[in-house]
């Protein structure tokens, strides 16, 4: 179980919201370096802090991101987009699996030669509409339901290199993403305890909010959960040829 204090972090969309919540959360946690990823010029005070300029759906600013950090114990992908739609174009879904699902997706390939080095972890940070859509935003729930699939499926293969993967299944928070929905929301600062305090305990799926929590028992105790333990077990199969 990877723990925070010491640690080399890397936030993707870390300059507001929630990511912006983690990084002061990892810094007040005693982290050693904490990159912040994030697509405009931003600064900040603490010494320990390097942000990367960092598009995740360009490959090219990817790399670039990688050769600048040194070593890395823990991948937070938080970065993501999301927009109300009504399934009627296309280039919406698009986009919201190119940000949601691929940029996560390729920061992971990217990153876990690192990660394995140190034996760390990732974070995807996805949404209860992993789990079930929400009906005023059906293309994000569709790449937050692939995305939650990915994770599932990276768990697997970046265990054999010792790296844990973690999917976070938040509920409701107060950012600028939910600017609008009228409904109880959690502040983004104990979001981002409850993220941490869930990869240090070493949950594979970690609820970080109350209403995110209401559903963690059923959940960790369902025949979802007990489906993908079993199906894991084919990963220890040999393939017949």
């Amino acid at each position: 179980m990877v723990q925070i204090q010491g640690s080399s972090v890397l936030v993707t969309g870390g300059n507001r919201g929630i990511g912006r919540a983690l990084v002061e959360e990892a810094l007040r946690r005693g982290a050693g370096r904490v990159y912040v990823g994030t697509r405009v010029d931003w600064t900040h005070p603490d010494s320990r802090v390097t942000p990367l300029p960092l598009d995740i759906t360009a490959l090219d600013q990817i790399h670039r991101a990688v050769e600048r950090v040194e070593s890395l114990d823990l991948l937070v992908n938080n970065a993501g987009v999301a927009a109300r739609d009504d399934l009627e174009d296309r280039a919406t879904i698009e986009n919201q699996l190119a940000v949601n699902l691929f940029g996560p997706y390729e920061m992971i390939r990217a990153f876990l030669p690192r990660l394995a080095l140190s034996r760390g972890a990732i974070v995807n940070n996805l949404s209860l509409s992993s789990l079930a859509p929400v009906p005023v935003t059906p293309a994000y729930s569709i790449s937050k339901a692939a995305a939650l699939s990915m994770t599932q499926s990276m768990r697997l293969r970046a265990a054999e290199q010792g790296v844990t993967v973690h999917a976070v299944l938040t509920g409701p928070t107060d950012t600028e993403m939910n600017r609008g929905f009228e409904i109880p929301k959690a502040a983004p600062e104990s979001v981002a305890r409850g993220i941490f305090d869930g990869v240090e305990r070493g949950e594979e799926e970690i609820f970080p909010d109350p209403v995110s929590a209401a559903v963690a028992d059923g959940w960790r105790n369902g025949v979802m959960k007990a489906l993908e333990r079993d199906f894991a077990q084919f990963a220890e199969t040999p393939v017949s040829r």
